[in-house]
């Protein structure tokens, strides 16, 4: 009898603290300033919708070419280690640095490498972001090693344990050699969504990528990633764990983009630090819409091939007016049924998908989550507070997981994708934000279990001293 008195009281406690703290947070609902001061401390699990270059802040990138005194072009503000010959308006960096012009060159930069400072009138937003990419690509591929440390030592002041990052293509010279012509009959193939044709031209492809030795390119990333770079770095500890997504982008030539993904499979199936693929670029752009089938083709090959590999899709990142309307009904679906993704990336188009209903109790049943990134969303594509999908999605038991994106070319955190949760969506309570914390680990494509148990022993004990912190702090 007196155990069971014990174990009532333990349960009384923790039911009187947790109406504590949703009390304490219904009350600041309002309160941006007091949001941030909660979710800051909050602990908030994984991101797993994060892309390594969009990810660093771009004084990072301005410091490295500063640091190997690169040549920026006054006018247009690319940066080159050399100029072309002849070409006027190029200077280096140290001149800058000498004459005193360094500072107001620093703050185009941080304008033309991230969204900073824009005014959401004189460009075309979803513009302002993709170009950023291209801009400071000079820099991205250099000192990953500082990258890769200056997301980790952010993630755990804001209390981020574990980040699935988008990383880096993989190189493969050799691939070159694959056999071209085949671009004109996989668009013939897609063009009649003939499924039988597609498969035959790529089983071609695949036996020529890898009778050009893809796996010795994908053994020579993954010994680059693993040894240089995370284990070199001691990258994983006891506050903080990451793991790699490949990716290819969806804006080449059809065999091209097929022959990336499955060098992309490969590397992923050897290494169980880069858990997974993805598929990256506007959605809009107009190759992606063309070939977006095909792709979906592509993916579902490659799962055949390699049925272990897990894979998130970037699907639904669209709104109306972007394209058609007719072409904002069947993404979503297609990467779901064809291309069989294990989460959904954005998402945001899934109200004008087909059969809509039917999809999202289908995601819901197979347990494929969403991946929600609030201020991108917003940013992109213009969609927020109830035109975002994320309470339809909640109201139909899809698992949500809420990330950040490209923090770092949005000026963001992930704190700040809660704070927009929080005083957006006024029926998600705090037991839905922590259960959208804890998905982030049990969705996560960490494929050693006993990882997986650490991250979320560590959510427990976390949570048990954030919220004891709170109740401390307000005198309760």
């Amino acid at each position: 009898m007196k155990k069971i008195q014990v174990i009532l009281f333990t349960l009384l406690s923790f039911s009187v603290s947790a109406q504590t703290i949703d009390e304490y947070f219904e009350k600041i609902r309002d309160n941006g300033a007091a949001l941030t001061a909660f979710f800051s401390q909050m602990p908030k699990g994984g991101d797993l919708h994060n892309h390594y270059s969009g990810s660093v802040y771009a004084e990072t990138y301005i410091d490295d070419v500063v640091d190997k005194n690169y040549f920026i072009n006054t006018n247009t503000l690319q940066v080159l280690p050399k100029p072309p010959a002849k070409a006027a308006g190029w200077v280096q960096f140290s001149t800058l640095i000498s004459s005193g012009q360094m500072s107001g060159y620093k703050e185009k930069l941080l304008q033309k490498w991230s969204c900073k400072d824009y005014n959401g009138v004189s460009y075309p937003s979803d513009k302002q972001f993709f170009e950023t990419f291209g801009n400071f690509g000079i820099a991205s591929r250099d000192r990953l090693d500082t990258g890769l440390l200056e997301l980790k030592r952010r993630a755990i002041s804001e209390h981020v344990s574990y980040i699935e990052t988008m990383f880096t293509g993989i190189p493969c010279n050799r691939l070159k050699n694959v056999d071209t012509s085949f671009d004109k009959l996989l668009l013939e193939a897609e063009q009649n969504r003939n499924e039988a044709a597609t498969n035959k031209l790529l089983e071609k492809i695949y036996a020529d990528v890898i009778a050009y030795d893809a796996m010795g390119c994908a053994d020579s990333f993954n010994t680059y990633v693993v040894a240089a770079l995370h284990n070199g770095l001691h990258i994983d500890d006891a506050n903080f764990t990451m793991r790699y997504q490949n990716y290819v982008g969806r804006t080449s030539p059809p065999a091209e983009v097929f022959k990336s993904l499955v060098l992309s499979f490969i590397s992923a199936n050897k290494s169980p630090l880069i858990v997974g693929v993805n598929i990256v670029a506007p959605e809009n752009n107009d190759i992606s819409m063309r070939d977006y089938w095909l792709h979906m083709q592509m993916f579902r090959f490659c799962h055949n091939k390699f049925p272990r590999v897990k894979y998130a899709m970037h699907a639904g990142e669209l709104a109306l007016g972007m394209v058609k309307p007719e072409e904002m009904t069947w993404h979503i679906n297609a990467a779901v049924h064809i291309a069989g993704a294990n989460r959904i990336g954005h998402g945001v188009d899934i109200p004008y998908e087909h059969d809509c209903y039917d999809l999202l109790h289908y995601m819901a049943d197979h347990k494929i989550p969403v991946e929600i990134n609030l201020y991108s969303n917003e940013f992109i594509l213009k969609v927020k507070d109830d035109r975002h999908p994320i309470t339809l999605y909640k109201d139909f038991n899809v698992p949500i997981v809420i990330c950040t994106d490209d923090a770092g070319v949005l000026r963001s955190n992930l704190t700040e994708q809660y704070v927009l949760l929080a005083k957006r969506y006024k029926h998600i309570s705090y037991h839905d934000i922590k259960t959208f914390v804890y998905n982030s680990i049990k969705y996560s494509f960490i494929e050693e279990d006993s990882v997986k148990q650490h991250l979320k022993k560590k959510l427990d004990a976390d949570f048990d001293k954030f919220e004891a912190e709170v109740i401390s702090s307000q005198h309760f």
